[in-house]
This record gives structure tokens, C-alpha cells and sequence, in this order.
């Protein structure tokens, strides 16, 4: 369309960010794997990496990883570079971002659920052992980045279609600030962020906290920090 003389062009509304259900059992179980969950985490933290590079990291050989790589592009999660950046005939490998969403517990068969705790038990453990290595690398706390652990523990009251809302708005937030790499300052960090909210165990709708409970109990740690 022509513009009027002096007129500024409009700058095109950002696409949303579309989510995608891994529903498919056989993506689950691709997926719930340990040697893909650590492979993939090694790709989302340090970025592209070549079979060789993920099996000295993560202590396998490259026939391994090789063969894990293949199956996590078979579904999706990883793709290979079309650009080898200089590095001759190598194949390297990056983590495919995305917004991938879980189908909700109600949905899940009993085979699926227990692929998912299988796949949850696995995820938790490489973030928090991940969290204790970087709290224990040499020289943190010391630079810029020292105060780079943000930790809050709260408690709300929510209907269950708020606490939709709420973590729609949580993903609406970290959008917010993702950027192309070309558009990223040189002084960036990755960082991971994770997300998990639960109700009270053998919590009733209309059931009151403990008289001496609190409704809010966040703190914010400053001891010294992140798919698909």
C-alpha cells in the first residue's frame, strides 16, 4: 500500500509465539531418554556442538552420541547446521527452540504418565546438579555475574483456570525478551529459567491454609546462574 509523503512505515507485529503438544508416545519416549536429555542440555547451554564434542563433554563415544543426535532430529528437537562456520566437513549439531507443551495429567494414559515422571524425575535432576556446578565453578561470585541467582518461593491462591492464566503469562514473559542472536549484546549470558508450580498435597477447593501459614513467603537469593 502507497504511503503518504513523510510517513513513517509500520513496523509488522511480532508472529506469536506458537506452542506445540508432544502428545505422540514414541516423541515421549525419544525424548525421556538421559543420554538425549543431557546431549540436548549440553546444546541449550553451550550451544552447537559436534558429536565428538558432546561425547568428550559428557564422557560416551561418538558413536553414541552420533546415534542419539540422529534420533533427536528424527523428532524434531535438534537439527544440523546449515552452515559449517568454518570448520571443514564436520557435522554440528544445535537444540531446536520451540514451545513445547506436555498433554495436562488428565489426558495421559498410564503408559504415558509413567514415561513423563520418567522424563521429570531425569529433567530435575540435570537442572539441579547443573545449579550446584555453576555455584561451585571457580572464581563465581567473584565477577559481574556474581549476583546472578534470582530464587523466589511464594504461595497463591488460584482457581485452576487462573493458574492457566498465570503460566500463560510466565511464557508471555520470557518471549518478551528473546531475541535473534544477531540482536544480542556481546556481554549476554545464557541463562536457564524454569518454571514449576503444584497445589498442596491433599489440598480440598474451598480448603483454608494452616492458621499459621503464610499466603507469601518469597525470598530473593543473592548467593550467586538458564525446548524445545
Amino acid at each position: 500500500m502507497a504511503q503518504e509523503p513523510g510517513a513513517e512505515e509500520e513496523t509488522p507485529p511480532k508472529a506469536p509465539h506458537a506452542s506445540t503438544e508432544l502428545s505422540d508416545l514414541a516423541t515421549l519416549k525419544a525424548l525421556a531418554q538421559p543420554r538425549r536429555q543431557r546431549m540436548l542440555q549440553h546444546l541449550t547451554v553451550h550451544g552447537p556442538a559436534t558429536s565428538a564434542t558432546l561425547a568428550r563433554a559428557l564422557g560416551l563415544n561418538t558413536g553414541t552420541t552420533s546415534y542419539h543426535l540422529r534420533e533427536l532430529a528424527r523428532y524434531g528437537f535438534v537439527e544440523e547446521q546449515a552452515e559449517a562456520n568454518g570448520h571443514g566437513r564436520e557435522r554440528w549439531w544445535r537444540a531446536v527452540p520451540g514451545d513445547r507443551r506436555f498433554p495436562p495429567r488428565s489426558r495421559q494414559n498410564p503408559e504415558m504418565r509413567l514415561v513423563m515422571d520418567e522424563l521429570n524425575h531425569h529433567a530435575y535432576a540435570a537442572d539441579l546438579e547443573l545449579f550446584e556446578q555453576m555455584q561451585l565453578q571457580p572464581g563465581a561470585g567473584e565477577d559481574s555475574w556474581a549476583d546472578a541467582f534470582p530464587y523466589s518461593r511464594g504461595s497463591i491462591r488460584l482457581t485452576l483456570p487462573e493458574l492457566r492464566a498465570f503460566f500463560e503469562e510466565y511464557i508471555a514473559l520470557l518471549n518478551r525478551y528473546k531475541r535473534p542472536e544477531a540482536d544480542t549484546p556481546p556481554d549476554a549470558r545464557t541463562v536457564l529459567t524454569r518454571f514449576l508450580a503444584f497445589p498442596t498435597p491433599g489440598g480440598a477447593p474451598g480448603s483454608r491454609p494452616a492458621p499459621h501459614g503464610t499466603d507469601h513467603d518469597a525470598h530473593h537469593n543473592r548467593r550467586e546462574s538458564d525446548p524445545s
